[in-house]
């Protein structure tokens, strides 16, 4: 056998106006964990895209070697044929069908021109045990959590007797723990036999399971560093993937605080689905002009329930409570009611509710507030295109023009488009929903800037995010959130990840 399963060589990739690729060259041994890491837009995804098939043989140069023979990818099917498989950052899979049906889909079992059932779902159980999800085959997609979900791609990827395994993200949209099962998946994976490729912007789960990182930047290789030489640490990483040191995760700043803002009292709010089970349960809540409001928890304590439906009711049935903005009580009942009265939302979502990926990147920084660009009900083309040109500059939006569509941009761009799109509104209170997933370090620290600047400018900004890091390193204050209520309120001198996990820990037991 030889060492290496893939070798690419001087893989060079164009799109109109941009060099994605530039000579890249890969190299990955057989049964190996072998990280891809660099900033968005550095050409990971884009190079995977290549190996997989997606951009087909003919629409870059170079060549890609795989088991020893050069290959030709036309189309994912052919690559799939050779035992590569890949699973995106967004899921494809479908809500309405069974686990057994998605795991063999375009894969069936079938017997003389019908599909065997009951070979697919005792085929897929056996995959789903091996996966460590012990849910039964007939369950529906839309009844699992993103996590176990991640964990059936994976189990289709088996189905289909995968050499190479391809993950793009795997983790960023996980809790810590579905995080480690999937981790320690991969180990096993690993153990079986099974090369995997790990692109991820978490450096310390790179850290903790990679062979070797191979380091991307402004689409060029940089370096491949082997983990078994030891004394890799996150900062010598950030390094390769920046250019640069970067001895500040978070910039420095030095808050001016002034009087409450915004009041949200007793807010209890109930599923929109389920009659009878409470997801918010008597919130008491404020935040400053010009401070910045963490929200921790763990996934499911009801953070993101609690901004969308005071964002207008986004969210929610039966919702009672008061919100009290300056002093005076407002009724937000709808989304456009809550933009009026000066609040905006960034969703944590923002491929599918953030943005519109087929327009660019004109069309979705004016696309809240129109109103502000046109005159007689018409759209003001000269005041959009100078809006736009603005935000680009201001927020540094890395793209070949404002015309360019927001879908071909990298995660970092995607984020700062929706913020200005926010930020156009000119709200008064800003609700972050997990601002910075799927973001690379570089760019974190650009988005991090952007809300120092908003909050010294006044603006009152509730933060919210699973990263503890994150929170503590960003935020004047933190509220901590477990089972839809709030159950610790910390000072920027008392919150850390000991004491925010002794609030949920607390509330634990007391619930027992």
């Amino acid at each position: 056998m030889d060492e290496f399963i893939l070798e690419m060589r001087n893989i060079t990739k164009l799109f109109p106006g941009v060099k994605a690729l530039d000579n890249v060259n890969l190299k990955v041994k057989s049964g190996a964990i072998h990280a891809l890491i660099g900033e968005n837009g550095a050409g990971k995804s884009t190079l995977m895209n290549v190996l997989s098939g997606i951009y087909p043989y003919g629409t870059y140069t170079g060549e890609i070697v795989y088991e020893g023979k050069e290959c030709n990818f036309r189309n994912v099917r052919d690559s799939e044929k050779t035992g590569i498989g890949i699973i995106h950052q967004e899921l494809a899979l479908i809500p309405y069908l069974s686990i057994g049906e998605n795991i063999f889909l375009g894969n069936e079992r079938s017997n003389h021109e019908f599909i065997n059932w009951d070979e697919t779902h005792s085929k897929a159980n056996e995959l789903l045990r091996k996966v460590g999800l012990k849910d039964d085959s007939d369950t529906r997609i839309k009844d699992i959590g993103v996590g176990k979900q991640q964990l059936v791609e994976i189990a289709k990827a088996l189905a289909k007797n995968v050499k190479l395994l391809i993950l793009d993200e795997p983790t960023a949209a996980l809790n810590e723990e579905d995080s480690n099962n999937l981790l320690n998946l991969l180990l096993e994976l690993k153990a079986d036999g099974i090369t995997s490729i790990l692109i991820s912007h978490k450096l310390s789960e790179i850290v903790k399971i990679s062979d070797a990182i191979t380091i991307i930047r402004d689409g060029a290789t940089i370096e491949t560093l082997n983990t078994a030489d030891g004394n890799i640490s996150e900062d010598r990483i950030i390094k390769g993937m920046v250019g640069r040191e970067l001895t500040n995760r978070f910039p420095v700043h030095e808050p001016e605080i002034g009087e409450v803002v915004f009041e949200v009292k007793n807010w209890t709010v109930f599923d929109p689905l389920i009659e009878g089970k409470k997801v918010i349960d008597n919130v008491n809540m404020n935040v400053r002009r010009g401070e910045i409001v963490g929200f921790s928890g763990l996934m499911g304590s009801g953070r993101t329930e609690l901004a969308m439906s005071v964002f207008g009711r986004a969210y929610g049935q039966h919702i009672s409570g008061k919100i009290i903005k300056d002093g005076k009580e407002i009724v937000l009942k709808t989304v456009r009611q809550a933009i009026n009265n000066g609040l905006a939302y960034v969703t944590e979502d923002r491929k599918s509710a953030g943005l519109v990926l087929m327009q660019d990147i004109k069309s979705n920084i004016s696309l809240a507030n129109l109103n502000k660009i046109s005159t007689r009900q018409f759209v003001d083309d000269h005041k959009e295109i100078e809006v736009a040109e603005e935000y680009r500059k201001r927020l540094n939006i890395k793209s070949s023009s404002i015309l360019q569509n927001t879908g071909n941009l990298s995660g970092g761009n995607q984020q700062k488009v929706v913020l200005s799109k926010w930020i156009f509104t000119d709200p008064e209170v800003l609700i972050l929903d997990e601002p910075t997933r799927g973001i690379d370090v570089g760019a974190k620290y650009e988005i991090y800037t952007i809300i120092n600047k908003l909050a010294d400018s006044g603006k009152s900004i509730i933060f919210i995010s699973s990263e503890l890091p994150e929170i503590l390193g960003i935020c004047d204050r933190v509220y901590v959130m477990n089972g839809g209520k709030i159950v610790g309120e910390l000072s920027r001198q008392e919150a850390s990840q000991e004491s925010i996990m002794k609030c949920i820990m607390k509330s634990d037991m007391e619930v027992k």
